[in-house]
């Protein structure tokens, strides 16, 4: 106990600054951040349902195409 009495100030000053450097946070400022980040791939990544959607209205734009080159090609 006299040991931890005689290094209480180092562990004080310590605190306080892996408080002040922000290297140490509170669940409040963890879950602040949380939310900014899913913000922020909100805005710049699509979700994957949306993509499966776009990929498979490319597929069938697709086979339009194809259909009609073919089409074309049987008609010359």
């Amino acid at each position: 106990m006299d040991s931890l009495l005689h290094y209480s100030p180092i562990i004080v000053a310590v605190m306080i600054f892996l408080i002040q450097q922000r290297i140490v946070v509170t669940p409040e400022q963890l879950e602040k951040k949380h939310r900014e980040i899913i913000e922020d791939i909100e805005e710049k990544f699509v979700s994957i349902h949306s993509f499966n959607d776009l990929k498979e209205q490319f597929s069938e734009m697709k086979e339009k195409i194809d259909r009609i080159y073919d089409f074309i090609i049987t008609v010359k």
